[in-house]
C-alpha cells in the first residue's frame, strides 16, 4: 500500500531543509538537489511542490516571516498586556525591552532567524521576486515595535506627543543595525544599547 504523505508536513520539512541550507551556506546554494538532500528526500519529492530555485526560495522568505511573527506574538499578548498595566516607568521600560529584544540575536535560535532575516533582505536588492517579502518582514517588525511604543504610550511609560511613527522608524533601523554586526562578527553591548535608547525616550 502506497504511503500517504501529509502535504503540510511535506512543506515544513522542505522549509526546514531551504532555511538551514540558507543560514548554513547562502541562498545561491539552496538548490533543489541540495534542500532535498538536507530533508532527506527525492528530489522529485521537492519538485512535486516548487518548480524552481526562485519558488523555492519564495516560499522561504513567506516561510520565514510566518515562523519569526508565530515566535514573536506568542509572547506580545503576554507582555503588551503586562506593559499595558505596570505600574510604573522602569517596569514599562523593561517589558517594552524584553519584546523588542526578540529581535536580538541573543541565542542560537534568534541568530539563525536574524542571518536568514539579512540574507534575504540583502538579495532582495538584485532580486526583485524577493522585494515583497523582504519588506513584509521589515513590516512584521515595525507592527510589534509600534505597538510596544503605543502601549507604553498609553500606559503613561512614554511622552503623549511622542512621534510614535518617527520612533518606531528609529527603533526598527536600531534593532536591524544591531543585528547586523553581530551576525557579521561584532556583536557588541546589544542589550544595554537597546536600554539606553529606550531610556532616552521622552
Amino acid at each position: 500500500m502506497p504511503k500517504v504523505v501529509d502535504p503540510q508536513q511535506r512543506r515544513a520539512a522542505i522549509a526546514d531543509a531551504v532555511l538551514a541550507v540558507v543560514a548554513r551556506a547562502g541562498l545561491e546554494a539552496a538548490t533543489l538537489r541540495a534542500v532535498a538532500d538536507e530533508a532527506g528526500l527525492a528530489i522529485g519529492s521537492v519538485r512535486h511542490y516548487f518548480d524552481g530555485h526562485s519558488e523555492l526560495i519564495i516560499f522561504a522568505a513567506q516561510e520565514l516571516d510566518r515562523r519569526i511573527t508565530l515566535r514573536v506574538w506568542a509572547h506580545a499578548e503576554r507582555i503588551l498586556a503586562s506593559l499595558a498595566t505596570a505600574g510604573d516607568r522602569a517596569g514599562r521600560r523593561r517589558l517594552s525591552e524584553e519584546l523588542l529584544a526578540e529581535w536580538l540575536p541573543l541565542d542560537e535560535a534568534r541568530e539563525r532567524e536574524a542571518v536568514l532575516r539579512h540574507t534575504f533582505t540583502v538579495a532582495a536588492r538584485t532580486r526583485p521576486e524577493l522585494l515583497p517579502h523582504a519588506l513584509q518582514l521589515r513590516r512584521s517588525m515595525a507592527t510589534v515595535v509600534h505597538k510596544v511604543l503605543e502601549t507604553a504610550r498609553s500606559a503613561g511609560g512614554l511622552a503623549a506627543d511622542l512621534d510614535l511613527d518617527r520612533e518606531s522608524a528609529r527603533l526598527c533601523a536600531l534593532l536591524d543595525g544591531l543585528s547586523l554586526r553581530a551576525v557579521t562578527g561584532s556583536p557588541g553591548p546589544m542589550r544595554d544599547l537597546l536600554r539606553a535608547h529606550l531610556d532616552a525616550l521622552p
